[in-house]
C-alpha cells in the first residue's frame, strides 16, 4: 500500500495543541508500517525548518524518529519541500533516511504515472507578491545571509514569521475551491496534461483543501487537505487512489 500526505505544519506557534497533533501523526504513521511499501509526504510537514551545519531546530522528535523506523524498516519515505519548509537539505536524508524531492516528481507505481509536488507556484503565476517572495526564500545568496545569523534569532525570526501567515489565513479564512476554471492547480495540471497524456494521477499539498477532480478518462488530480484540522490522506493499492480520513485508529473515505 501507498500512502500520501502533506501539510502537517508541525511547530506552528499560531496553532494549539501541537504535541497533539504530532502525536496523532504519528500514531497514524505507526498504524501503517506494516502495511506502508512507501509514504509519500507532499511538503509543509513542519512549520518552519532551517539547517544549519550542526543545528537544526529543536523539537519534532516523535516525528523524526517514527520516520526513522519506517525507513529502518525498508519503507520507502519520500519529503518533498513545502513553502514552509524549504531549507531542508541533508540532515532529513541523513539521519532519517528519506528520498529528499526539491521539484515535482514524476514516478511510475503499478503501471500507473504519477504527478507529485507540493503545490506552491504552480499555476498561481499572478500572484507577484507570492512569487517575490518565493524567489527570495529560494536565493542562495539570501539563504547564506540568513545562515550568518545566530539559530536562537533566526528560528525564532523563521517561527514568528510563518505564525504571522497562519494568523493571516485564520482572519481571512482559508481560500474555499475556486472551480476548475480559476482553481491554480487544476489550470496548470489541465495545461501540463496536454503535452504529457500518460499522466494518471496528479497529487498536490498546499492548499489545505480535499478534492478529487476527474481531468479525463484516465486522468485525476488529488489536493489532499492536510494535517492541521482534516487529518486527511490518500491511499493507492495498485488499483484504486482514495481521498481518506485518519480517525484515531480506524479510516473512513
Amino acid at each position: 500500500m501507498i500512502y500520501f500526505l502533506s501539510d502537517a505544519h508541525l511547530g506552528c506557534r499560531a496553532l494549539r495543541w501541537n504535541r497533539t497533533r504530532e502525536r496523532r501523526l504519528v500514531r497514524f504513521l505507526d498504524s501503517i508500517k506494516t502495511k506502508a511499501s512507501a509514504v509519500y509526504l507532499l511538503g509543509d510537514m513542519f512549520d518552519y525548518w532551517f539547517e544549519y551545519r550542526y543545528v537544526v531546530p529543536k523539537g519534532h522528535v516523535r516525528f523524526l524518529g517514527k520516520i526513522a523506523e519506517l525507513t529502518d524498516r525498508g519503507v520507502e519515505v519520500h519529503f518533498f519541500i513545502g513553502n514552509h519548509d524549504i531549507w531542508c537539505h541533508n540532515y532529513l536524508k541523513r539521519e532519517c533516511g528519506v528520498i529528499m524531492h526539491y521539484k515535482p516528481y514524476t514516478v511510475e507505481i503499478e503501471g500507473k504515472v504519477f504527478y507529485m509536488a507540493h503545490g506552491d507556484g504552480l499555476g498561481d503565476e499572478g500572484d507577484k507578491k507570492f512569487h517575490f517572495l518565493r524567489r527570495l526564500f529560494h536565493s542562495r545568496l539570501c539563504q547564506r545571509a540568513f545562515y550568518l545569523l545566530h539559530p536562537d534569532w533566526s528560528v525564532r525570526l523563521g517561527l514568528k514569521w510563518a505564525a504571522n501567515s497562519r494568523r493571516k489565513h485564520e482572519r481571512e479564512g482559508q481560500p474555499e475551491y475556486k472551480g476548475e476554471e480559476n482553481e491554480p492547480l487544476v489550470v496548470y495540471s489541465k495545461n501540463y496534461l496536454k503535452s504529457h497524456p500518460e499522466i494518471n494521477y496528479f497529487l498536490y499539498g498546499h492548499r489545505h483543501i480535499e478534492l478529487d477532480l476527474p481531468l479525463g478518462d484516465e486522468c485525476r488530480m488529488l489536493i489532499l487537505g492536510d494535517w492541521v484540522d482534516k487529518f486527511t490522506f490518500a491511499t493507492f493499492d495498485g488499483e484504486q487512489l482514495v481521498l481518506q480520513r485518519y480517525l484515531e485508529g480506524e479510516t473512513r473515505p
